[in-house]
Order: C-alpha cells, then structure tokens, then sequence
C-alpha cells in the first residue's frame, strides 16, 4: 500500500517514540521495525522524530524497514530518499530545513544522517516470519487492514515475537489489538493504538 505522507498521524508517532526512548535508554542499540514502509514517509518521520530526541546518541538507532511490493520499485525509492517539495509540506519548517537537503529542481533528499538509520528491505508480512529479534518498536499502519481477520491475529503474535521484553507495537488508529490475543499486550495511552508487550 502506497498511500502515506511525511509527519502522518503524528500524536501516535510521537507517543511510540518518547516510550521506546524510555524503554531503550542506556541500551547500545535501539531496534525499530517499520512494517510497511511504502515509499519511505513513514520510516524516515520516525527517523526524524528519534533525531530530534536523541541527540548524540541518534547513531544507536538501527530501524529496520519494510514492504512488499511485487513491481521490486519500493526500495529503490526509499534508499534514494528523494522527494518532491509538494510532498514535504506537512511538517513543520524548522524540521524540513534541517533535514532535507535541494537535490534538483523541486526535488529534496532526506539528510545522509537520517537515511544511514534506516535500512530496507522486501518482506512478506503473511509468511508470519519477522525479519529479527528484540525490537524495542514495531510500527504497523496502513498494512493490517488488508489482510483477513484470522492473518491479522498470526501476524500481530510474530510481531509479539519480535518485540524485546516490554517492546512497543503502534498500529493504525482504526485498529485494535484482536480479542483472542488481547492478553498478549496492554494498551500504553488511551488516545493511541500503542500497545507494550506483555
């Protein structure tokens, strides 16, 4: 699925990103997987918002990102991180000037300091296989909806497995933690879909 835009759902973002640096604080390496990158918004917003946070230590950042996408284009236009002036508007100024850089004619690329966190790859979600181990956040939007009942419940329990002790899952606002697994996460915030696992 390739809608999304830079900054989307931005309150969810924040709140995942303020509890993983919680969670994750003293650690060598903070872990971040975002399934269902698209063409790159959502995985570099939440590169940018740990930037923001993080300071000196922006360089523990490891955030996995990926997709599945059966013309193999996704991830060529997430490495290249180049987008059009247009679609970088919903962020505030100060954020767009500090990290995007002019490539060309209307045409900006994530900063390298960002875009060397962020690494993708091609991934299908229903082969209920993660892509790693002890993440202390699993990002999951605009992906779930597509599947069926029963696959949301399998792949919701392999990101369970893929989260360290406490890890952190946010997922689409419109999506709740299925019934049959409840007991395996508790809800962080009661304005969110931000769940930590049990």
């Amino acid at each position: 699925m390739a809608f999304t835009f830079f900054f989307r759902d931005l309150p969810v973002l924040e709140h995942a990103v303020n509890a993983t640096i919680k969670l994750a604080m003293g650690r060598m390496r903070i872990k971040v997987w975002d399934a269902g990158s698209a063409l790159g918004q959502e995985p570099y917003t939440l590169a940018i918002l740990f930037a923001e946070r993080l300071g000196a230590t922006f360089n523990n950042l490891y955030l996995d990102t990926t997709d599945y996408d059966s013309e193999n284009n996704f991830g060529d236009i997430v490495k290249m991180a180049t987008y059009k002036y247009d679609e970088l508007q919903r962020m505030p100024a100060e954020i767009f000037e500090k990290y995007f850089v002019l490539q060309d004619t209307d045409l900006y690329r994530v900063c390298d300091k960002v875009r060397s966190r962020v690494f993708f790859q091609y991934h299908d979600l229903l082969s209920l296989k993660a892509i790693g181990s002890e993440y202390a956040l699993v990002v999951c939007k605009n992906v779930l909806l597509h599947f069926q009942y029963n696959e949301r419940i399998e792949v919701i329990k392999m990101y369970h497995q893929a989260l360290c002790p406490g890890g952190l899952l946010a997922l689409e606002n419109t999506q709740k933690i299925p019934v049959e697994i409840s007991h395996l996460f508790e809800q962080v915030v009661p304005d969110a879909q931000l769940y930590r696992k049990v």
